[in-house]
């Protein structure tokens, strides 16, 4: 008779954990499922927008936003989305007018490869010295670097040693030469 009620209270549990589980899952499905009220636009979304749709993470929704502009949504795959996502975001988006963008040239478009420099007035006196505001550095006149820092500014050796800048430690070519 305990055996019976053992196995009986075993089956039942069970099948409660089971139930359980089904319905936990069911609401797994539910969340991530939600539905946008209105399409999402591919081409104007912000990213928390994009982050609505279903299998759309921050980063998914950060790679959407850098290959806009878009013509369809079969687009997404050039950005890197994978066809399940798409499948399954199709139907919640739209693919608006693509924004103007303003026509740019080569020029103004600096290389990846090239570190970024600006140009810089010549020093207003022989023997001055380039001082690297931000690595708090000064570069000698014949020096790789010398007025070629994004943050410097032209000042004596003295006055850059008085504010305590310190030298670069790589030589110029006179120096190397020697």
């Amino acid at each position: 008779m305990k055996k019976k009620i053992l196995s009986v209270v075993t089956i039942i549990a069970v099948a409660v954990v089971v139930l359980l589980s089904l319905a936990v899952a069911a609401d797994k499905e539910a969340v991530k499922t939600i539905i946008p009220a209105t399409k999402v636009d591919l081409n104007t979304a912000s990213q928390k927008e994009l982050e609505v749709l279903p299998g759309v993470g921050a980063a998914t929704a950060k790679k959407i936003i850098s290959g806009r502009p878009y013509s369809s949504a079969a687009d997404l795959s050039k950005a890197g989305i994978s066809a399940k996502t798409i499948e399954n975001i199709i139907p919640l988006v739209s693919v608006g007018k693509v924004p103007a963008v303003a026509p740019t040239t080569t020029e103004a478009t600096p290389s990846l490869k090239t570190p970024a420099v600006t140009t810089t007035p010549p020093p207003a006196a022989k023997g001055m010295v380039w001082v690297n505001t931000e690595t708090k550095v000064f570069h000698r006149e014949g020096d790789y670097w010398y007025g070629k820092t994004k943050k410097g500014e032209y000042m004596t050796e003295a006055d850059a040693l008085k504010a305590g800048y310190r030298e670069a430690k790589t030589k110029t070519k006179k120096e190397s030469k020697q």
